[in-house]
C-alpha cells in the first residue's frame, strides 16, 4: 500500500512539472488558440501582416516570409511581374509547339523550346531583352512609391469605370491566374528538360516513354 501510494505521489508530481505556469512561455501559447487561423492552412496562425486586404490574400506563409520583408507592396510587385512573364512563358510554349510561329526555318524547332531559343540567334534574343530592359526602366520608379502594386497604367481607363468590387476581383483574379502559371512554367520545363517532348504530348503518355 505504501509503494501504491509514493507512485500516485511521484505520477502527480511528474505531471505537475510538464503542465505550464502562469509565467511559463508555454502558458502563452494557449493565447494563440483564440487568434485567427489562416484560410489557406487552417492548422497555422495568420501572419499579422496578411490580414486579407490585398488581393489572393489567403494567409499562407508557412516560412514567415512576411515577418521580414518590410514592403509588402515591393512583395506583391516582384509577385505579379513573375506571374505575367510566366502567363507569357506558358502560352508561348504552348502556341509555338502548336505549330503557329512565323515563318522560317529558325521558328520551326518545335520539339524542344530550348533549342528554339539557340535557333533565334543573338540579335532575336537580343532584341527580346532590350524591349524588357526599356519597360523595366520606364516603370522602375513605381516598384518603390505607394502606388498600387502592378498598375502599369494599361487599360487603365476601362478598370477605373468599375466598382471597387469589382476592381478588387480583377486584381485577385490576375494574381491567382500568374500563381498557377508559375507553378505551370515549372513543370513544363522539368517536363522538357526530362523528357525532351513536346508539352502537348502528355495527351499521348506512349511518346513520353517511348
Amino acid at each position: 500500500m505504501l509503494f501504491q501510494t509514493l507512485n500516485v505521489v511521484l505520477l502527480a508530481a511528474s505531471a505537475t512539472a510538464f503542465s505550464p505556469t502562469l509565467n511559463s512561455p508555454y502558458s502563452r501559447g494557449s493565447v494563440s488558440l483564440n487568434a485567427e487561423m489562416s484560410k489557406s492552412l487552417p492548422f497555422m496562425i495568420r501572419p499579422e501582416k496578411l490580414d486579407g486586404s490585398m488581393p489572393g490574400d489567403v494567409g499562407f506563409d508557412p516560412m514567415g516570409l512576411s515577418e521580414i520583408q518590410p514592403d509588402l507592396n515591393y512583395a506583391r510587385e516582384a509577385e505579379l511581374k513573375h506571374g505575367r512573364i510566366c502567363m507569357l512563358a506558358i502560352t508561348g510554349m504552348v502556341v509555338q509547339e502548336a505549330g503557329i510561329h512565323l515563318p522560317g526555318e529558325r521558328f520551326t524547332e518545335t520539339a524542344d523550346p530550348f533549342k528554339a531559343v539557340a535557333t533565334v540567334g543573338f540579335i532575336g534574343n537580343l532584341q527580346v531583352f532590350l524591349v524588357i530592359g526599356i519597360i523595366e526602366l520606364i516603370y522602375f520608379n513605381k516598384y518603390y512609391d505607394d502606388s498600387t502594386p502592378g498598375d502599369l497604367g494599361w487599360g487603365a481607363k476601362g478598370f477605373e469605370k468599375m466598382i471597387p468590387e469589382k476592381q478588387f476581383r480583377r486584381r485577385e483574379v490576375e494574381i491567382v491566374h500568374g500563381r498557377l502559371a508559375m507553378i505551370a512554367l515549372t513543370g513544363a520545363v522539368v517536363q522538357t528538360i526530362l523528357y525532351h517532348q513536346p508539352l502537348l504530348s502528355v495527351l499521348d503518355f506512349t511518346k513520353i516513354y517511348d
